[in-house]
């Protein structure tokens, strides 16, 4: 990977062509061009055959130099960089900046590359490649070029997972503002490869990113919550306030995620003053039918009694209480 910074100091990551590429497509084009002026020559011999021999051979040089030389640059010119080898084979010439090139770039790459490639065979462009650090030629470096290429293999993105449940809105009111791009991506990053880390070395680095965070932030993290958990929930509400920014206040753009959240460890609940109600951060604890609820004295009277048949209604309502997750925190 190769990185290009522009005029406006954006740095773009571009992948320059290997040498195997672009010998093939130069191959394609210099097949093309050969056949495209092999059949030009046939047509001026046979046009111009009353001709004598200093004017054949006038013409024979302005077709070499118009279909080998002219062809290219102009090709070059008209598809930004595409020609038909380059288009085949995925490749395209930019400038060192990335931005498209213009006839003058076409024009120097074209004036050396007879030179370089049809002159020598080649030699001198393939000794200049495996020199160069981004496997330009000569025309490239004297034209400020530079071959990439266009048709990169796909890769799969990392998957962000959801924050726990119980973390949910907790972030709402926090100040975004302060947090640069590359801390997110940093968090990103983190938290769509820390199952692949060492647990010693991913909960340093949570901690790590946690700390920043909080620090951007002017808001110290929750106590009790895990540090992956914490940069998670973070950053699902910053990604529900750009879906809130670019679509507006519809279905999806806020709310709780998804899933619990096992992937950060067991959720802890920050300690509160006095018991939790039910439900407290996405979670309730419904008792179980059947059983008395904790710290409910039991009649024994009544115990022995046969139970009241539950009708459907009630039963319906007691589903309804229970938790959807079917997750309780621990005690």
């Amino acid at each position: 990977m190769s990185e290009l910074v522009t005029g406006e100091a954006v740095a773009l990551e571009l992948r320059p062509a290997k040498l195997p590429s672009r010998a093939l497509a130069v191959l394609l084009d210099l097949a093309v061009a050969v056949i495209a002026y092999i059949v030009a020559t046939i047509g001026v011999v046979a046009a111009t055959a009353s001709l004598d021999e200093a004017a054949q051979t006038a013409l024979s040089i302005a077709l070499f130099v118009l279909v080998l030389v002219g062809g290219p640059i102009a090709v070059e010119t008209l598809s930004q960089g595409r020609s038909l080898g380059k288009l085949a084979c995925g490749l395209r010439v930019v400038r060192d900046d990335g931005g498209p090139i213009r006839f003058r770039h076409a024009l120097v790459r074209g004036l050396i590359g007879v030179i370089e490639i049809l002159m020598t065979l080649g030699v001198v462009a393939v000794i200049a490649s495996l020199v160069s650090a981004r496997g330009r030629r000569l025309g490239d470096v004297f034209a400020g070029t530079l071959v990439v290429r266009e048709r990169v293999p796909l890769t799969r993105t990392g998957f962000v997972p959801p924050p726990p449940p119980w973390l949910a809105g907790r972030f709402s009111e926090l100040d975004l503002s302060a947090v640069p791009d590359d801390l997110w991506l940093a968090i990103r990053q983190y938290l769509t490869r820390m199952q692949q880390l060492d647990p010693q070395v991913g909960q340093n680095m949570a901690e790590r990113l946690a700390t920043d965070l909080a620090a951007r932030t002017g808001t110290p993290a929750l106590q009790g919550v895990p540090p992956a958990a914490y940069l998670a929930a973070v950053l699902h509400e910053r990604q529900a306030r750009e879906a809130r920014r670019a679509f507006g206040d519809g279905p999806g753009a806020s709310g709780a995620p998804a899933g619990v959240g096992g992937a950060y460890g067991p959720p802890v609940v920050p300690p509160a003053a006095g018991p939790p109600p039910s439900g407290a951060y996405g979670v309730g604890v419904a008792p179980v039918a059947g059983q008395p609820a904790a710290g409910a004295e039991v009649d024994r009277s009544s115990a022995s009694q046969s139970p009241v048949p539950q009708t459907p209604a009630s039963q319906d309502a007691q589903s309804a209480d229970r938790p959807a997750t079917g997750f309780v925190p621990p005690a």
